[in-house]
């Protein structure tokens, strides 16, 4: 389905990313893992590699513009061109917890530089690199930007920017048969969700419509079909893979 397909995949050290670049892998990609954990970020590689995968990892800072050019400079030299990007890298990690009054400038100035600037930043970066035959981008987004979750304004402000961007980019994109669409994963139970109170697990895993618990290899399928050429009559949609916690 992906095979011969070059997908690069941003916050991929670890986590949804590493599972995305795991079902990419499986399913014959070429595949651009990039993350500001370098150390693990080359330990995914290297285990994807020991399975017969192509694949490398090149060092990414989302927050500074200059690393997002190097990476974009190092796929051109390298590949060439690209058929996907995966833009998941994000500040996800204790920016909740506070109601909207106590939230530090510095914090959400850092959320907002990251997860929105960074996703326009990659795409402006990457766009020029895709196929002449065009390609696919997946936004990750959040469904707490869908239900509105409380205190965690600014990571919940920075997932509804990616929405809206998502449509936008889907119509400067599409005469260059690059489709973009978003998907809106809920609360995962991985090290990059430890600090989240139980409670709240407990509040997702309860209220889904198939109640229990979500792991990233649960949204990984989805992923993999985005970046599949079909999916261009998707672009601009967002899909809420949460299990049923909400709808669309």
């Amino acid at each position: 389905m992906l095979r011969d397909r070059t997908i690069v995949v941003t916050g991929a050290a670890r986590g949804v990313g590493a599972d995305i670049a795991t079902a990419c892998a499986e399913r014959g990609a070429r595949l651009v893992l990039a993350d500001i954990l370098v150390e693990q970020g080359e330990a995914t590689a290297r285990a994807l590699a020991a399975t017969g995968a192509r694949v490398r990892f090149h060092p990414l800072d989302l927050g500074d513009p200059a690393s997002i050019e190097a990476l974009a400079e190092s796929v051109k030299s390298r590949e060439g061109s690209i058929h996907g990007l995966v833009n998941n890298g994000a500040i996800a990690t204790n920016v909740g917890g506070m109601v909207f009054e106590d939230i530090d400038i510095d914090l959400w100035d850092r959320v907002m530089r990251v997860n929105v600037r960074g996703t326009w930043l990659m795409t402006r970066a990457m766009s020029p690199l895709f196929h002449s035959a065009g390609g696919q981008i997946v936004n990750v987004a959040s469904d707490t930007a869908l239900w509105g979750a409380p205190r965690l304004l600014a990571y919940v402000a920075s997932k509804g920017a990616i929405l809206s961007m998502t449509r936008s980019l889907a119509r400067e994109l599409g005469p260059r048969r690059i489709g973009v669409t978003a998907i809106a994963p809920g609360i995962m139970r991985n090290e990059a969700t430890e600090y989240v109170p139980a409670a709240r697990h407990e509040l997702y895993e309860q209220g889904r419509a198939v109640p229990g618990p979500q792991t990233p290899r649960d949204i990984v399928d989805t992923v993999a079909f985005l970046l599949t050429p079909g999916a261009i009559a998707l672009t601009g949609q967002t899909l809420p893979v949460n299990a049923g916690f909400v709808f669309a």
